[in-house]
Order: C-alpha cells, then structure tokens, then sequence
C-alpha cells in the first residue's frame, strides 16, 4: 500500500504531467536580464538601466560586488561601477540568480517558513560555490547561480502545499515531498527556462557524491559547497567521507576537514556576510 508520501508525489508528478500544476516562470526582470546579456549588440548602459529597476536587487548587486567573496580593491559605490566591473554576462548571472528570491514568497505559515530556509540555505550554498570556482575554469558567477537554482525545485511542491490546504498535509510529509521532487522538478523548470545542460543537471545531480566526469563541473561545486556548509553535521552531507569524495578529489581539496586550507574557505564565506 503507498504511503501518503508516495501517493502526494504520485499526484505531483501527474499534475504536472498535465499541465494542471504550472512549473513557475521566473521574474520578468530575470528573463530580460538574460535577453540583454544574450544580445550582442547590448552594452554595460542598457544592463544597467534594466537591473536599476529593481533597487532591490541593484543593492545587492553592489553589496555582492564589495564583498570578500570577490575581492575589489575600490570600493563599488554604485550600480554602473559594479556593471562594468563585473561585466555583462556576470552580472546578468548575479542577477538572474538574486531574482529568485522573489519567487519563495508563501501565505501560509508553515510554506512561508520552508521556503525561507531554503533561500538561506541556498545563499549560503552560493558563498561556498563562488569561493570553490576560484580553484575551476567555472567562474563564480556561474558557480553562484548554479548554486541560488539548485533547489528551485521546491517551489512547486511547496505551491502545491499551498493550493491543497484541505490535504492537511504536515511539515515531516511536506519536507520528505520537496527532498524528493526538488531535483527532477528543478531539472524539468531549468530546462523549460532553457538554460545549458551543464546548469540543468545540478537539480537532479548535486545529490549523487559518486558522480564520475573528467573535469569540475558546476553540479561538483554545487555538492562541494553542500559538503563543505555542513562539514560538522550528521546530515546526508556532514556524513560524507571527504578522503575517498570523487568531488573532493577533483577539486584537489584536504580529506583532513580541520586543514587550514579549509578554514580559510569557511574565513571567506563568513565574513562576506552572506551577501546573496
């Protein structure tokens, strides 16, 4: 007999199969930050009157630009500074990515509350992704957006949660829905928003710490700084054996989760201050 879990997934999954429960779309601020940054023919000027629109998110743009995590010997005092610093394409990653926060808003107390600790998780994850891409050809920029998408997956189990209030459904069956639907549900809303394979794969992939590949990839960051924000947990990734980590080894990083050279990531990540 299916458990109550596996019957709500069952239905998720078929809802969504027939276009009865929409996969979200991002922002529209977020969709013409990419169409500008595709665009050839767009300059640093267009990107930043578009972003401006959003004080928002022009704010933390600036605030991300100033932080440790990257490293600017001048301070960014404003939105046009931190364009031409950053760049077309990488802001229009940063600020895709920081849209996103748009998206986890909920009525409900108990969705409200979920999908803010996965927004603070996810930032978090972001900080540790940025600093990892340093030691990759994978730039931080692209690195912190896989990461800020890894769970965006949890929106429309949550949404879900929110349209059947009748269900009753509680948090322990709420949390175990999202751990198991975030990834294939986050792949499936990538791959509508058409974004590469190489951030479509995250989603479903950043769970499996025996992935094999010939180089870093943005899923590797992505489960390394998972590892890494919860190296002193007894969760699903504290509990991970760093020697023998196909994803440690890759990115040439110490088993020995106490050596300095891991210290100093969490020093950086901390005291960037969580700008995302």
């Amino acid at each position: 007999m299916a458990t109550l879990v596996e019957t709500i997934r069952d239905d998720i999954l078929m809802l969504v199969a027939s276009e009865q429960l929409v996969l979200p779309t991002p922002p529209e601020l977020a969709m013409r930050v990419r169409e500008v940054a595709e665009d050839p023919e767009s300059s640093i000027t267009d990107l930043t009157r578009l972003i401006s629109q959003d004080p928002a998110i022009a704010s933390r743009i600036i605030r991300v630009t100033n932080s440790p995590l990257f490293r600017v010997n001048f301070p960014i005092q404003d939105l046009q500074m931190a364009v031409s610093r950053l760049g077309i394409r990488y802001t229009a990653n940063l600020a895709f990515g920081l849209a996103m926060k748009h998206m986890f808003q909920a009525t409900s107390d108990m969705v409200a509350e979920r999908m803010q600790r996965n927004w603070s998780m996810t930032a978090k994850v972001a900080s540790y992704a940025a600093v990892l891409a340093e030691r990759t050809i994978i730039s931080p920029d692209e690195a912190t957006l896989a990461a800020l998408l890894h769970r965006i997956g949890v929106l429309p189990v949550l949404t879900y949660a929110e349209e059947n209030s009748h269900k009753n459904i509680d948090g322990i069956t709420l949390d175990k829905l999202s751990g198991h639907l975030h990834g294939p549900l986050g792949k499936m809303m990538l791959e509508q928003w058409q974004f590469p394979d190489t951030l479509c794969l995250v989603p479903a992939n950043y769970r499996k710490l025996n992935n094999q590949s010939n180089g870093v990839t943005h899923t590797d960051l992505v489960t390394a700084a998972n590892m890494l924000l919860n190296a002193k947990s007894e969760n699903y990734f504290g509990r991970v054996d760093w020697a023998t980590s196909p994803v440690m080894l890759r990115l040439g990083l110490p088993a020995d989760r106490n050596d300095p050279e891991i210290k100093e990531i969490h020093r950086r990540v901390q005291t960037s201050g969580n700008p995302f």
